[in-house]
């Protein structure tokens, strides 16, 4: 069994972690380098390489602790509950991470677009189980007629890319809404309208 860290070590691992997260999400796994996120760290780079022996390393760690946040909501999704408010809600946590956790929603997609070589059997196999159970409780409600009949994938999908799209693309965000305006409480409001609208039965 591995010996538990020092809070030196646990500190410095936390600090060239967020040094990573800030360096990956700018230039992606291919653009980034050791020395950079050592420099960003305030680490040497064989510091650094004390604590992770690799850059795959950190990347693995970062995306690791990443997909497991990123599920958290998805998992939240209450067969007992209220279908539509049960939407609702996890709409507004995928919305909530990615105002609060822009770096992490650029590091996913810029893996993602590279083909995901080192998230894929994540995806593949722990993400796509919770997909598939989720579906089955949705078409359950649909089923039951407590929402509206969809694909229940594909509407899973759309919820990412209608939340993470505010992450991922940020500066368009900003520059086509302009000075004065909170994009995470306009899409909060427009989401909230639009899923209670798709999701009522008829």
């Amino acid at each position: 069994m591995p010996r538990p860290k020092t809070r030196i070590q646990q500190k410095n691992s936390e600090t060239i972690l967020e040094a990573a997260l800030e360096v990956f999400s700018a230039h992606g796994f291919r653009g980034a380098t050791l020395d950079q996120i050592a420099e960003v760290a305030g680490l040497s780079k064989p510091n650094l390489l004390y604590y992770f022996p690799s850059k795959e390393a950190i990347h693995q760690t970062l995306l690791a602790e990443l997909l497991d946040a990123w599920l958290d909501p998805l998992r939240g999704l209450n067969p007992e509950g209220d279908p539509v408010p049960e939407v609702m809600a996890y709409v507004r946590r995928k919305l909530e991470l990615s105002r609060d956790f822009p770096r992490e929603s650029r590091l996913f997609a810029n893996e993602v677009l590279q083909g995901g070589p080192r998230i894929k059997a994540a995806v593949e196999g722990e993400l796509r189980a919770l997909v598939e159970d989720k579906a089955a409780v949705l078409r359950l409600w649909m089923d039951q007629g407590r929402i509206a009949r969809l694909d229940p994938v594909h509407l899973i999908f759309s919820i990412w890319a209608l939340t993470q799209h505010y992450a991922d693309f940020d500066m368009q965000v900003r520059a086509v809404l302009g000075e004065g305006h909170d994009p995470y409480a306009e899409a909060g409001a427009f989401l909230e309208t639009l899923y209670a609208r798709l999701l009522a039965p008829s």
